[in-house]
């Protein structure tokens, strides 16, 4: 149940900050009710360019929900009712790779889930889907995200494997070293899994952009506070101006062949 008739055709998930209602001309707030209880926050709806845009604050305002205590299907839900389609994800994410440098982006391609407790599916029975993850990204979404950033000159590494761990905790070294060298992933965090899962089975395109803050401690690279609240800092900047330049890109519906996004229940469902 929507509080107000409200559309939008494109949704941000972002982190606290990315909240800036600055960015928004005719923004609004709406309470959102879904069967999976309260949203992380209220949803900002509002114009960026020529565009409606929903936003919502992954962990809340003030940052005050940690990772393992979002309601991921809560989130999607409300996006899911309020019309939207296209589904950009921002979120802070360590490197596993030298190369991969604090301050540069990341779009990934692939996931690996190392999460324990969390609602996976909106599929609990007696309706069962199994959904097909190979793909788990909106290859249109993510091809458009790459194209604007290097439009931008913005640092963006085409590819990568994001593992996504339970949290809060961040990783031990050993843990670290068996990511990198045994699993080969490229980035790390904890708020991926299950929101690409869920945008999935709501048929939405998702993509996320991801933002090297610092190295993981694998690489034993002395990292302050102070240091990655500048990296933060300067990315959230770039993040509003790829948001700004690719949200005008997006057309109605991705295009023919480049997506599965929106089939993705047709050979899922038991």
């Amino acid at each position: 149940m929507i509080q107000q008739n409200e559309k939008a055709l494109i949704g941000i998930i972002g982190g606290s900050g990315l909240y800036d209602p600055g960015i928004f001309s005719e923004a609004k707030e709406l309470k959102v009710y879904t069967p999976y209880g309260e949203p992380s926050d209220l949803i900002t709806i509002g114009k960026i360019g020529s565009k409606t845009v929903a936003f919502l604050p992954r962990h809340g305002r003030r940052h005050r929900i940690p990772p393992h205590k979002i309601n991921y299907r809560a989130n999607i839900w409300a996006f899911k009712e309020l019309g939207v389609k296209w589904v950009i994800s921002v979120s802070a994410v360590g490197s596993l790779r030298m190369d991969y440098k604090p301050g540069d982006f990341v779009i990934p391609d692939q996931f690996i889930d190392m999460t324990k407790k969390r609602d996976y599916t909106f599929f609990d029975g007696p309706v069962v889907a199994h959904i097909s993850m190979a793909d788990p990204f909106c290859n249109h979404l993510r091809k458009l995200a790459i194209e604007t950033a290097n439009e931008l000159n913005i640092v963006v590494h085409n590819t990568g494997t994001y593992i996504c761990i339970e949290g809060p905790r961040f990783s031990t070294r050993a843990e670290s070293r068996v990511w990198r060298e045994v699993y080969k992933a490229d980035i790390i965090g904890m708020t991926l899994v299950p929101e690409v899962n869920l945008a999935c089975e709501a048929q939405m395109c998702y993509a996320t952009i991801a933002m090297v803050t610092d190295y993981d401690v694998f690489a034993e690279v002395p990292v302050t506070a102070e240091e990655v609240e500048r990296v933060m800092s300067k990315n959230v900047e770039k993040a509003k101006k790829l948001l700004y330049a690719l949200i005008q890109k997006l057309p109605e519906k991705p295009e023919e062949g480049l997506c599965s996004c929106c089939n993705s229940l047709k050979t899922a469902l038991v």
